[in-house]
């Protein structure tokens, strides 16, 4: 099992117009049979204005699969493309954490 890390950089005062993102974007995801995607805000981080958003997987090969082939109908696909328009304004900067989870 891996656990992606999706960690954005947000600029000052974006962080809850991110985070709503985020959250559609897991309900979304969900309803597209991609796994849930827990969402958090700093409360105390590395940087100020961080949101993260985690989900696990059972191999990376899934995780490839899913980011290149998303399953979903052509509007779940209209609805991700909207939701994703102007993210950029919300973030200076992010990067993906890929961890195994060892159990």
């Amino acid at each position: 099992m891996y656990l992606i890390r999706e960690i954005m950089y947000c600029k000052p005062g974006k962080v809850s117009a991110m985070k709503e993102k985020f959250l559609t974007m897991s309900k979304l995801s969900e309803k597209m049979k991609m796994p849930r995607m827990r969402v958090m805000t700093d409360f105390a981080a590395e940087q100020y204005w961080t949101v993260v958003a985690e989900m696990e997987v059972p191999d990376l090969g899934t995780f490839e699969k899913m980011m290149s082939n998303p399953q979903g109908s052509a509007d779940d696909m209209k609805q991700m493309e909207e939701l994703m328009k102007g993210y950029h304004d919300l973030v200076d900067h992010g990067k993906r954490e890929i961890y195994k989870i060892e159990e």
